[in-house]
């Protein structure tokens, strides 16, 4: 994809320069805007192996994520460089792993005003998105022989997104399966759950010794025999204490000010592996999930890791976020709000890198992010790339 960009950008006539953490910037002369997207995607189900599928307004994959998320916001981009609208065009790596490529951009930008393209709900600006910090538990663990039968029990879910999706009622596939393993008799030999950090799981499964009873949603197969986890390790009770879903309620933007998600669960070579993605609206909400649950899995005997933390981005509106609400209001009628989301934007880590610079996340509506069910509406795609047409090719141009 990077070789794409970069190709693409120097076959239009761009100025092109990438940095060691395989952000590219593209440019001319005028540098007053930039707009912004993250190149990469969630792989979850048959991605990245993907057939389209349109349905009605809407554009899926089969069997996949899409990659709507950013892939929309990279296509505008490259559609208004090829009409040489100028300004500064910043595609960044890695967003979807810990907001990776923002944290090491390895340029000075120029620009005073920045879109970034990675909103996901149409007819609304977004200036404030939630900080988050993923928290890592490794869980030592013993083995012994056991009787069977054995058996692989399993959940499957949709999944989606942690952060925007995490006040639906979408299951998560690890915590649907240890409440079952918690109504029955059984030992774990194995258990595995989860695919992303930023996704909540879709699939879990154990390979168990005993007779397991039928359920609503669970698969039941038989299994190779495998060594038992030791009964005085307590891996059902911890994972079953680790919570999941919205923490903290924010009732003035109408959205969570905290949650978490159990996203990983592993256990392998004598260890048993939990990931836990946190996220808050501000930097204490997070430092008290963040708290919380470290004490949690060191009850337990965890050794702890924090991965990836960003912070919150806090909203800021001003001249510039005005001129994009009224020109977005011009063009589709009815009162366009400014909001914040809980998930996290690169654009957090760009307002503390670029303090003098005016920051805003715009984007067509998205729907099942991180997940197979995402889809976007195709014609919430053309009023977006309009709005920044006239922005920097003249209004005159769009």
């Amino acid at each position: 994809m990077r070789e794409f960009i970069v190709t693409f950008a120097k076959d239009h006539g761009w100025r092109v320069r990438v940095d060691g953490a395989g952000n590219i910037l593209c440019h001319r002369n005028r540098r007053e805007i930039a707009l912004q997207a993250h190149y990469d995607m969630v792989c979850v189900g048959r991605a990245p192996q993907i057939q389209l599928v349109r349905q009605g307004p809407f554009l899926m994959a089969r069997e996949a994520s899409l990659g709507a998320d950013n892939g929309v916001g990279v296509a505008i981009m490259l559609a208004l460089m090829a009409k040489g609208c100028e300004g500064e065009y910043l595609f960044t790596n890695d967003e979807e792993i810990g907001l990776v490529g923002a944290k090491h951009l390895g340029f000075e930008l120029e620009a005073k005003g920045m879109v970034n393209l990675d909103s996901e709900e149409f007819g609304a600006i977004f200036v404030g998105a939630a900080g988050g910090v993923g928290l890592q538990g490794r869980l030592p663990i013993e083995y012994e022989e056991g009787g069977g039968p054995f058996w692989e029990v399993s959940f499957q879910g949709q999944g989606g997104h942690s952060g925007v999706d995490i006040t639906k009622p979408i299951p998560n596939a690890i915590k649907e399966l240890l409440h079952y393993l918690a109504t029955q008799d059984l030992r774990i030999a194995r258990i595995e759950g989860g695919e992303r950090d930023n996704a909540i799981p879709a699939k879990a499964r154990a390979i168990v010794a005993g007779e397991p009873q039928p359920a609503p949603g669970i698969a039941i197969a038989p299994a190779q025999p495998l060594p038992l986890i030791r009964e005085d390790v307590e891996v059902l009770a911890l994972l079953l204490a680790i919570p999941h879903g919205v923490r903290e309620w924010d009732e003035s933007l109408a959205i969570p000010a905290a949650s978490q998600n159990l996203a990983l669960v592993k256990s392998e070579a004598g260890e048993l592996l939990v990931n836990i993605s946190l996220r808050a609206m501000d930097r204490e909400g997070l430092t008290r999930l963040e708290r919380e649950n470290s004490a949690l899995l060191w009850g337990f005997g965890a050794v702890l890791k924090s991965l990836d933390r960003y912070p919150p981005w806090e909203p800021r509106i001003g001249k510039f976020a005005r001129e994009i609400q009224k020109r977005y209001e011009a063009m589709v009628g009815h009162e366009v709000p400014f909001k914040a989301i809980h998930a996290g934007l690169e654009s957090a880590i760009f307002a503390a890198r670029f303090p003098e610079m005016e920051i805003l996340s715009i984007g067509p509506q998205i729907s099942n992010p991180h997940s197979t069910k995402e889809r976007v509406r195709l014609d919430t795609i053309p009023p977006i790339y309009h709005l920044l047409e006239g922005l920097l090719c003249g209004d005159e141009a769009s």
